[in-house]
């Protein structure tokens, strides 16, 4: 099963995981990194590295980070670089989480990473879009 490291700003990182285990259940080889104030940037590299080890059990691991070009981002992404069956997502939001949550263990980090945008593009939407659909669809029903 991949293993899985959250991170971003504040408590970004143990926020989402409470949230997804709240909704999903008890997440295995999943681990919050928060970068709260006052931590520098070599702890924070530091913590993702033990984190990384810890969830990694051969299958490879996933950094969810909630910030294009931030800290925990960049952090992730040098670590990833040295390894090939990593990989970092940014942006991170939970339709995405808890969609491919529970199927990890049946995907490799590439498939992971290319599902979980899919789920994240599809959570962002609105009340007006969502409407506006609704209405296509039943729309296009009435001629059955």
């Amino acid at each position: 099963m991949l293993g899985v490291v959250i991170t971003g700003h504040g408590r970004f990182a143990s926020g989402l995981l409470q949230a997804i285990e709240q909704v999903i259940g008890s997440q295995e080889q999943c681990i919050a990194i928060d970068f709260t104030e006052g931590i520098c940037i070599d702890t924070l590299r530091q913590a993702l590295t033990i984190a990384s080890l810890q969830c990694d059990q051969g299958d490879g691991v996933i950094f969810l980070t909630d910030l294009l070009g931030g800290s925990p981002f960049r952090q992730a992404s040098l670590i990833t670089l040295k390894n090939a069956h990593y990989q970092v997502i940014t942006g991170a939001n939970m339709q995405m989480v808890a969609e491919v949550m529970p199927e990890r263990s049946n995907m490799s980090a590439v498939e992971f990473r290319d599902k979980a945008l899919e789920a994240g593009h599809r959570g962002l939407t609105s009340l007006w879009h969502e409407q506006q659909r609704e209405k296509h669809f039943i729309g296009s029903c009435d001629g059955l």
